[in-house]
């Protein structure tokens, strides 16, 4: 008699446990897949008059990795169920603090440099309206003048901005964050 009692519940167990269910993501995406299959990015501009030439190519192609990467959505050329479009709307050097030359007759210099980025995004989610964004995403790096020029770092500050940036994006448009 103690067996079935058992056997019960255990039964009772496994029905309540197998009603449920958990989504579990290990990029952490919102993205429901019945609905959404595909995302399309339309080619961003440099607006920001500055910047390595090929600047808006750089961060088209690696916007349009990233989600391959971390979704199961197919890329198309235009209309997809997500859209992506923009432009980068900033590309500034400022100086962040001055160093004494410690000679009176030169002058102080910029001890870092900050190169700052703004990419302006547009997002449309055809199946969910509410999920409609337009937003500045924006990022900087620092860098020391003193040691190297902007030429010998700027491909790798703009990848690291560019990589900061597209997680934003990600987190604001799919993911659960």
């Amino acid at each position: 008699m103690k067996l079935n009692k058992s056997l019960v519940w255990i039964a009772w167990i496994f029905l309540l446990f197998s009603s449920c269910s958990v989504k579990y993501s290990f990029t952490g995406t919102n993205i429901n897949y019945e609905l959404v299959k595909t995302f399309s990015v339309d080619n961003f501009f440099n607006d920001s008059g500055g910047g390595p030439a090929n600047m808006e190519q750089r961060f088209t192609e690696a916007l349009k990795e990233y989600y391959q990467r971390n979704t199961q959505l197919e890329l198309i050329r235009s209309n997809g169920d997500l859209q992506f479009s923009g432009a980068i709307s900033r590309y500034t050097l400022t100086p962040q603090n001055a160093v004494s030359s410690g000679d009176p007759n030169l002058p102080d210099r910029a001890g870092q440099m900050r190169l700052t980025i703004n990419v302006d995004v547009e997002y449309i989610n055809v199946t969910n309206e509410e999920e409609n964004l337009k937003r500045t995403f924006t990022f900087f790096q620092d860098y020391d003048p003193r040691s190297v020029t902007l030429l010998d770092v700027e491909n790798q500050l703009v990848e690291e901005i560019f990589d900061i940036i597209i997680q934003d994006i990600f987190t604001a448009t799919v993911a659960n964050w």
